[in-house]
């Protein structure tokens, strides 16, 4: 099968045909699908037909964010330039190279959009390579949100209770026994997630889910598929357990799955748009010697509806309780408990989790959208640290956000990078 396909072209202006549908990646089959349909105008169109296709060869690993907009090499002499927000970009890679990690990644989108507003990897030693695109680390408790959306949609809410005991780092068989002389501790749905209390999430999926339930809702969610974007980006695969107490582990977040930080973005732009998927999406234009050959969607495209908007609330909701009193707090607040991020509140799932060898790597997650009630930016970072790390992901994602809000004015909000005027300068 070809790595791109013709589509029909659509579409008419003064002196030039726009086609709007046009030679797509294999892995676009779904976009194609989308816009095969009459109802799709403001997508993406090639201006002019080229040979081989305009998005052949992009190479996201070499952005370049002097620019305004930054840009990026794609097949032979052409350049794209993209929705990336250059001072946003910078800070990412900042923020990582400062925490002396091995690699890493950011990406941070506009939800409103889709537009990509960062896509940073990174990598300390080695050859590069596009963090950002690649689903090699796993899931860890991000996989939460999964399992979370799984059961509110099986009849539970926020305020389900489950008692609970052990599961700190690994669930026993004896971990999966409701005991109400052991099981010493009770906590709701929402405060699971937000504390990621392993056990809680295992016992609930194997009492109201099975295989066929929670894979579904992965698969919704974009585990297993190929979702359309302007690069080629690696499927967040899952493989869940025939045994119950691999499938309870699994529902948890051990192993069994894994993530790329550009599905987590998608994850959480998913959930901010209230379960609607749009086509996220970094490329604006692509011109080569001659001109424009293709520009980017003008308008939001919506993929398909994921989950109802009412589900979508109660997994916002309980994603809340990470950065209110949760696994969070100490990153979005500062010694004496002041928010970094006063008046926003943020919706957010962290992940941890260490591949069992001694020197790692260790991986954290953070993906997540703010404010939460009424959502701009939704963003996923992923930092793979060794045995001795200064930063993790959750920490990263707050200083990116500072920077977003504090850049928009937001009352109290510091940029992390003590810029001042930045605000009044970008209006």
């Amino acid at each position: 099968m070809r790595d791109m396909r013709q589509w029909i072209a659509v579409g008419a202006a003064v002196g030039l045909v726009a086609v709007t549908l046009p030679m797509l990646r294999e892995h676009d089959v779904q976009l194609g699908g989308l816009l095969a349909k009459k109802t799709t105008a403001g997508g993406p169109t090639i201006t002019r037909t080229v040979t081989p296709p305009p998005l052949t060869d992009l190479d996201l690993t070499r952005i370049d964010d002097r620019r305004t907009p930054p840009t990026a090499p794609a097949h032979g002499d052409r350049v794209a330039e993209l929705t990336i927000d250059p001072m946003y970009q910078r800070a990412a890679i900042g923020f990582l190279r400062a925490g002396q990690v091995p690699e890493g990644a950011v990406v941070m989108t506009d939800i409103r959009t889709g537009k990509v507003l960062v896509w940073a990897s990174y990598v300390n030693e080695g050859a590069m390579h596009d963090v950002a695109a690649e689903a090699t680390a796993p899931s860890a408790s991000v996989f939460k949100v999964v399992t979370g959306t799984a059961l509110v949609e099986a009849g539970l809410s926020p305020n389900t209770k489950q008692c609970y005991s052990g599961g700190e780092h690994s669930i026993r068989p004896a971990d999966m026994v409701d005991n109400k002389r052991r099981d010493k501790y009770c906590a709701t749905l929402a405060q699971a997630m937000g504390r990621s209390i392993n056990t809680v999430f295992a016992r609930l999926a194997a009492k109201n889910l099975d295989h066929e339930k929670l894979g579904a809702v992965a698969e919704k969610l974009g585990w297993g598929q190929d979702t359309p974007f302007d690069v080629k980006v690696a499927t967040s695969t899952i493989s869940l357990p025939e045994d119950d107490l691999g499938f309870a582990r699994t529902a948890a977040g051990f192993w069994n799955t894994t993530l790329s930080p550009f599905q987590g973005a998608n994850l959480a732009t998913t959930l901010a748009n209230g379960g609607e998927m749009i086509r996220l999406h970094v490329v604006s234009s692509v011109k080569d010697e001659i001109g424009d050959i293709y520009k980017g969607p003008s308008e939001r495209q919506v993929l398909k509806r994921v989950m109802d908007e009412s589900t979508a609330n109660a997994v916002t909701a309980m994603m809340e309780a990470t950065v209110d009193n949760g696994t969070s707090y100490r990153s979005f607040h500062d010694r004496n408990g002041r928010a970094y991020l006063p008046d926003i509140r943020v919706a957010g799932k962290t992940g941890t989790l260490t591949k069992p060898t001694p020197e790692g790597p260790f991986y954290t997650w953070f993906v997540g959208f703010a404010p939460s009630r009424k959502p701009e930016v939704a963003i996923s970072v992923m930092v793979a640290n060794g045995a001795k790390w200064r930063v993790k992901a959750t920490n990263v994602a707050c200083d990116m956000l500072r920077t977003y809000f504090a850049d928009k004015g937001a009352p109290g909000v510091s940029d992390p990078n003590n810029r001042t005027g930045a605000t009044a300068h970008r209006r």
